[in-house]
């Protein structure tokens, strides 16, 4: 009887399959989404230190004739609107420590991240491969840090508006505006984005002040309503150069012809004493920053030459620091000169936030065309110390010089600061955009599972 050529095996006959291991628990504090946790604790905790988002300039306290208002556009992306709007406002200084900040952070983390795979046991890569791993993260942080900027910069959005309630009396002016004609202007940037950019912040009234030259107020001006309550109205003025320093001249070339030489590069001090005799017509020069105080003459009244008003605020990133940094001197010397002060975007362009606003009493604005409306607020300004109010967005840091201490905990405080800030209304986004993300990334987190594997 033949045999069957087939082997036999006994080996495997009473073989079971071994159970596949579960893969070990995650521990419960690496589930927890620590991020979102922090974000909605420092939201809840500010709301029991709450601080008005807008002050008087000068006396710190509330602004009682006006609040900050904000659209439901720009509510709809509060946390991203929050953070440009306080990236746009920091002092060049407040730049420079939040980078640097932000850069230890970054490399404190990659330290202890790297020591915990180590304890955990995980895969250790060859030298150069973690390397160029770590100059991936790094290259990824650049591009968080660039991209943040340029949002900060030129990405349109929203803007949170200074209101008044209506009325014929109130007037908000920015005294100090630039345009594409200007050689540091935005390419593109014409009148009408300056027109559109101030009405989405609030102001009635907007100066440009363009450098040597007046092309692009003349142009805005010729886009004005009829009368000022009609809508956002362009005037007209001038930064020339006057012993070193740059001022703004208000009506330079429409009103006051010749106070400049002929290039409009900077003042003629003649021409400036001819054209301040004529008593209640006297040019209003407005000293701007960054620049030196103390270093230009004063008006010392009726028919006299010299500095009428002074930058209070202004928004270029310098000036933001020197303002803050000299704000007690500023308010002493308008105090003892008896001028008015005045804040002033300085926008070339770039970014969406006001840094401050100027109210004057205007009686009777609303119903004034362009000419009428500029003259009433020289007038105004002639008043001296008490013709404005100076208001401000909140941004902590720096003010009256600040210490070292406070520079280097720039990060924090200006965090902390933007949190106590936050409406009601705000701080209910932030909640829901927080949790919001972290549920669609545990929704997506099985996918992105999924896919790894079939990758592997």
């Amino acid at each position: 009887m033949a045999h069957s050529s087939r082997p036999h095996s006994h080996k495997h006959a009473g073989a079971r399959l071994e159970p596949v291991p579960e893969a070990p628990a995650i521990p419960l504090h690496r589930r927890i989404p620590w991020t979102a946790v922090v974000i909605s604790l420092l939201v809840l905790i500010a709301a029991a230190l709450p601080e008005e988002p807008i002050r008087d300039a000068i006396t710190l306290g509330p602004v009682p004739e006006a609040h900050l208002e904000l659209s439901a556009g720009y509510l709809a992306v509060a946390p991203l609107s929050n953070v440009l709007d306080t990236l746009t406002l920091l002092g060049a200084r407040q730049h420079i420590v939040v980078l640097l900040s932000v850069i230890i952070l970054y490399a404190l983390v990659r330290v202890w991240r790297a020591r915990l795979a180590r304890r955990r046991g995980g895969v250790v890569h060859p030298p150069m491969r973690r390397a160029l791993r770590e100059l991936g993260f790094a290259g990824l942080l650049l591009a968080a840090i660039v991209l943040a900027y340029a949002a900060a910069a030129v990405l349109p959005r929203p803007m949170a508006a200074l209101v008044t309630q209506p009325n014929d009396v109130i007037l908000i002016a920015d005294f100090h505006a630039h345009t594409r004609y200007s050689h540091d202007g935005r390419p593109g940037w014409d009148p009408g984005d300056v027109r559109a950019w101030h009405r989405a912040a609030g102001f009635d009234a907007a100066y440009i002040s363009d450098h040597r030259t007046v092309e692009g107020a003349e142009l805005g001006i010729v886009d004005n309503p009829p009368v000022a309550g009609q809508g956002e109205m362009i005037l007209q003025a001038i930064e020339a150069g006057w012993h070193g320093e740059h001022v703004n001249i208000l009506g330079a070339n429409r009103f006051y012809k010749g106070v400049t030489t002929a290039d409009l590069r900077d003042v003629d001090d003649q021409a400036l004493r001819l054209a301040s005799l004529l008593p209640g017509r006297e040019p209003i020069v407005i000293q701007t920053f960054p620049g030196r105080l103390d270093s230009l003459p004063l008006a010392k009244g009726p028919q006299t030459a010299g500095i009428r008003a002074i930058e209070v605020i202004d928004g270029a990133p310098r000036g933001i620091d020197q303002t803050r940094i000299l704000r007690s001197r500023i308010v002493h010397l308008a105090d003892s000169a008896n001028i008015a002060m005045v804040a002033g975007s300085d926008n070339h362009g770039w970014g969406y936030a006001a840094p401050g606003w100027t109210l004057l009493i205007v009686p009777g604005w609303r119903g004034m065309k362009t000419d009428s409306l500029a003259a009433s607020i020289e007038q105004s300004l002639r008043g001296g110390r008490e013709a404005t109010r100076v208001a401000e967005r909140r941004i902590p840091g720096e003010l009256n010089g600040g210490n070292a201490l406070e520079l280097t905990l720039t990060l924090p405080i200006v965090v902390w600061g933007m949190f106590t800030t936050l409406s009601v209304d705000e701080r209910v986004i932030w909640l829901v955009w927080t949790w919001g993300v972290v549920l669609v990334w545990r929704l997506t987190s099985g996918w992105r599972a999924r896919r790894r594997r079939r990758i592997a």
